[in-house]
């Protein structure tokens, strides 16, 4: 496993969308098709997603050279 796979810590979506230009919009619909990571519910109306599942997500597209 990679450091990456194994960094702790929890992302809001404010904070993955500055990392990851994408809108909002486009963000859900890539959870529900798969292209995005399953979040947590931390609550009621808190959703949250694993910081090493982001970074996982940062690093393969920078190996595919291209964005998200």
């Amino acid at each position: 496993m990679s450091d990456a796979e194994t960094l702790p810590g929890l992302l809001r979506l404010p904070a993955i969308l500055k990392l990851i230009p994408v809108s909002r919009s486009t963000w859900w619909a890539g959870v529900r098709s798969g292209r995005f990571p399953q979040p947590v519910k931390l609550g009621p109306r808190i959703t949250a997603w694993r910081a090493g599942d982001i970074a996982v997500l940062i690093g393969e597209s920078r190996g595919r050279g291209g964005r998200s």
